[in-house]
């Protein structure tokens, strides 16, 4: 069994209502539905600091330079 830690968190009203309601509907715990909103949103950082680590080598231009080759081009 994993370790648990108990935390106190504050929630907007209607936050905390819609979370009660979704822990009703699904059968679960609002620890289980918190818990599980934040694994995901871990994992979506970790995919995106994935992503970053992938592209280190890439070459960069800066936003000016970007925008003046689109207007050089005529896309501008």
């Amino acid at each position: 069994m994993s370790s648990t830690k108990r935390a106190t968190v504050y929630l907007d009203a209607d936050l905390h209502r819609a979370l009660r309601l979704k822990a009703a509907e699904t059968d679960c715990s609002i620890s289980e539905l918190v818990n599980h909103a934040i694994r995901t949103s871990l994992r979506e950082d970790a995919d995106d600091l994935s992503a970053i680590a992938d592209r280190v080598s890439e070459p960069t231009r800066s936003f000016e330079t970007f925008v003046a080759e689109l207007r050089e081009r005529g896309d501008l």
